[in-house]
């Protein structure tokens, strides 16, 4: 039920309003292609770590996920090795990665997951959740905390720990975020963006359809994303 609702107008105000409200999604659709633009625009920086990622058919460098595309997506998946399943918010966001990877992959984007639990765990949960993305374990290199997503308890004690490019101070040591980067003809890869906390929202297909209902997100008040579950925990 909708607790509150705004006014009931006739067809004519309605029309009125929704033009006054289609100027400033214009608006705000042109700002967010400038927007784009800068992010596209950002320099680059040369990844100089070697890195081996363990995957469903063995040893994977950076490089090789690229799939012999030149760009690559890469989800930092909320899943330490000490967990038995992945973070229902995350999976949340991953729900949305099989319909995109046939589409991103015809614009020269390979998609991939990345995560500090052993593949095995990462494999086992992958087929309970029905998933086809390919998902890699970062659990002996420090892939993770390179790119800003595995927190040091012993940084968060000391106060330098830094996430989402500020300091951070939570007890929640492990956390989500994208990294995109790029590799040149000779093969050398390129770190070209990062993304963390609210910067993923893009990503999320639900939180975007749910932004053009009534109720919105409806998480006001109470702690984002109190709903979630993982697909197959909600009641039937």
């Amino acid at each position: 039920m909708i607790a509150s609702a705004p006014p009931v107008v006739s067809r004519e105000e309605w029309l009125r309003a929704r033009e006054e409200l289609l100027a400033a999604e214009k608006r705000f659709t042109r700002e967010r292609d400038a927007l784009s633009a800068k992010r596209r625009a950002l320099p680059w920086e040369r990844v100089e770590q070697e890195y081996s990622f363990d995957g469903p058919n063995g040893q994977e460098s950076l490089p090789d996920l690229f799939a012999g595309r030149s760009q690559l997506v890469v989800y930092h998946f909320m899943f330490p090795p000490e967990w038995d399943e992945g973070c229902p918010h995350c999976s949340f966001w991953a729900d949305s990665f099989d319909s995109n990877v046939v589409h991103l992959a015809a614009r020269d984007v390979t998609l991939v997951a990345i995560s500090r639990a052993p593949v095995e765990k990462l494999e086992r949960y992958r087929e309970r959740m029905g998933w086809g993305f390919h998902w890699v374990s970062s659990e002996y290199n420090s892939f993770n905390a390179d790119y800003g997503v595995t927190i040091a308890p012993e940084d968060v004690a000391a106060g330098t720990a830094r996430y989402n490019f500020a300091p951070y101070d939570s007890t929640n040591y492990e956390r989500e975020g994208v990294s995109v980067f790029a590799k040149a003809e000779r093969g050398e890869v390129f770190h070209t963006y990062s993304a963390y906390a609210r910067g993923i929202d893009l990503l999320n297909a639900a939180y975007n359809y749910l932004d053009l209902t009534p109720k919105g997100r409806d998480e006001e008040g109470r702690p984002p994303q109190f709903w979630v579950r993982r697909h197959d925990e909600y009641p039937a």
